[in-house]
């Protein structure tokens, strides 16, 4: 399945204060969703940004809030996004049935999100270059765990193309330019 602007939906997953200082490559995956971000905006592709239990955990780092511009930011308690009833309810209300993830923590939040995602019939997709834990043994497991689930997994670069399609897009330059 490739990626497509008129049904994809990006969700970040709890890219929080006290949560980016202890991820292994935290810079990456910060640097991946900027541009995934920028590519959604440019796009016009809609954003859903998440916090886990952002009183103890922090809120969304800057440079996350301020790549996703307006782009809706909701709370959650469950570790699942999509247990989370508001979450459910704006993604219902949106109506796209490819969900991009990126996010952390990869073998917590971003697995069981994309577990029921897709138990629930989205087409879901990681960015494995924009997702990481507190230690890469646990990102590794997660992305066998979601590759034997059939959980497509991609980079921040495979999305961008995807989206845009081809060379003759009217954003190729400008979005091209991100990734060098």
């Amino acid at each position: 399945m490739l990626l497509s602007t008129k049904e994809s939906l990006l969700l970040v997953i709890d890219i929080q204060d006290r949560l980016l200082p202890v991820m292994h490559d935290g810079e990456r995956v910060v640097r991946q969703t900027g541009i995934l971000l920028q590519a959604a905006a440019v796009l016009q592709i809609p954003v859903l940004l998440t916090e886990q239990y952002p009183k103890g955990l922090g809120a969304t780092v800057p440079e996350i809030r301020t790549a996703a511009g307006s782009s809706v930011m909701l709370e959650k308690l469950h570790f699942s996004a999509w247990s989370e009833p508001a979450v459910r309810e704006y993604i219902a209300s949106i109506d796209r049935p490819q969900v991009v993830i990126a996010g952390i923590e990869a073998h917590v939040c971003v697995l069981q999100t994309a577990l029921e995602l897709a138990g629930a019939g989205r087409k879901v997709m990681v960015v494995a270059d924009a997702i990481s834990s507190r230690h890469p043994d646990s990102v590794a497991v997660a992305k066998n765990r979601m590759a034997a689930a059939g959980i497509g997994l991609v980079t921040a670069e495979m999305c961008l193309f995807e989206w845009l399609g081809s060379a003759a897009h009217p954003e190729f330059r400008t979005l091209s330019r991100l990734i060098k």
